[in-house]
């Protein structure tokens, strides 16, 4: 009798939102595209609110996606045995958000926000670097909510240095 191989499964739930349905299996550079899905859903909610509602809204939108990632993350990881798979996304998304908290609706920003957030998830500066190797979906999640977190920074000093009008 001869064995076949089975392909590693993790539930579909975690499937779909790590992939973030599947846009985590796009060539090349699945994080890139990630971010770019990221970038989109707050173009959408950019477009349809304005100041402290935007604000908010990107705010918990973030804060679900990566309390959501997180046990997302850990099934593909465990169901895969590997340690970041490249088609989990979701925590691009997340980071990506996290970006772009309270930055106006331009072109810059848009552009900025999305050079800023890749930027820092490739270089991953102390202590993201660090996060990355917590366990399982925590570290796959988390070190990209601190690159999102380092772009914010520079994102709000260049806001404020008037250097995105």
């Amino acid at each position: 009798m001869e064995k076949t191989f089975d392909p590693p499964r993790a539930p579909l739930w975690s499937t779909i939102v790590a992939t973030f349905f599947g846009i985590g299996y796009m060539k090349p550079g699945p994080g890139t595209w990630g971010s770019a899905a990221g970038l989109l859903i707050w173009t959408a909610l950019a477009s349809q609110l304005s100041g402290s509602a935007r604000t908010i809204t990107v705010i918990i939108l973030a804060a679900v996606i990566t309390m959501v990632g997180i046990p997302a993350a850990t099934q593909v990881v465990r169901a895969f045995a590997k340690k970041d798979p490249q088609f989990v996304v979701i925590d691009e998304v997340a980071g990506q958000l996290i970006t772009l908290i309270s930055a106006p609706l331009t072109w810059k920003t848009f552009l900025a926000g999305f050079i800023l957030f890749r930027a820092f998830d490739i270089v991953k500066p102390p202590p993201v670097r660090q996060l990355e190797k917590l366990p399982e979906g925590t570290g796959v999640v988390l070190d990209d909510v601190a690159a999102g977190l380092y772009a914010l920074g520079v994102m709000q000093l260049l806001l404020h240095w008037g250097l995105l009008k």
